[in-house]
């Protein structure tokens, strides 16, 4: 496992309206969020976050990051063969 230390200005933590103890936890779940909306992880990241995947995919429908991830074109494709 690898560790991270992460400097947070306290303005940040205001700004993102969280108690410090809530801190890690929500800058895992935004990196786990991120890294899934960008294709880097699939929907394990709920690991990254340490969170079950049905409370991730939740939190992902929350911040409006489509969970859905065919292409207009794949779509149309898997119609058409239906």
């Amino acid at each position: 496992m690898y560790q991270l230390t992460l400097t947070i200005p306290e303005k940040t933590v205001l700004a993102i309206n969280v108690k410090p103890e809530q801190l890690e936890s929500e800058v895992l779940l935004a990196a786990a969020m991120k890294l899934y909306e960008v294709g880097k992880l699939s929907s394990g990241a709920a690991n990254l976050a340490s969170i079950p995947k049905v409370l991730f995919l939740s939190q992902l429908a929350i911040y409006d990051i489509s969970t859905f991830k065919l292409k207009e074109a794949e779509l149309i494709e898997d119609l058409v063969r239906a």
